[in-house]
């Protein structure tokens, strides 16, 4: 396997080319071509950075958390299926492996609660 750590804006345009989103992400994974690798993974350093600051972890531990999760999306797990039961099983996943391997919070369970964090925000904002 290879990884790749890089910054905001070569992911960018790897995102681009490839999941036609114009936008840094913090980790891109790509089965193998080949048979006999495990295939690729690029992690943003600038999102890495970020996300450790804001969660309170080294770079280091959130670059191993990003490295976990695109491992996981290799094996061929997804959290952004529309089957919630697919995307619960890669969350699980990676919540046993992140305890395992004594790593901060996972990168889904905090974007679960992120994302209900936005949206109690928004209902706030709404009802004023």
């Amino acid at each position: 396997m290879d990884i790749l750590i890089t910054n905001d804006e070569e992911i960018r345009e790897l995102n681009r080319r490839f999941r036609q989103k114009n936008q840094p992400t913090d980790v891109l994974a790509f089965p193998a071509v080949l048979d006999g690798t495990a295939g690729e993974i690029a992690i943003s350093a600038d999102i890495a950075a970020r996300n450790a600051r804001r969660f309170g972890h080294r770079t280091a531990e959130e670059v191993k958390i990003l490295v976990l999760h695109g491992m996981l999306h290799l094996a061929g797990y997804d959290h952004e299926d529309n089957d919630v039961a697919v995307s619960r099983k890669m969350a699980r996943k990676e919540e046993r492996l992140r305890r395992r391997l004594r790593l901060p919070s996972s990168l889904i369970s905090r974007s679960e609660i992120m994302r209900a964090s936005s949206s109690e925000s928004t209902r706030r904002r709404k009802k004023a």
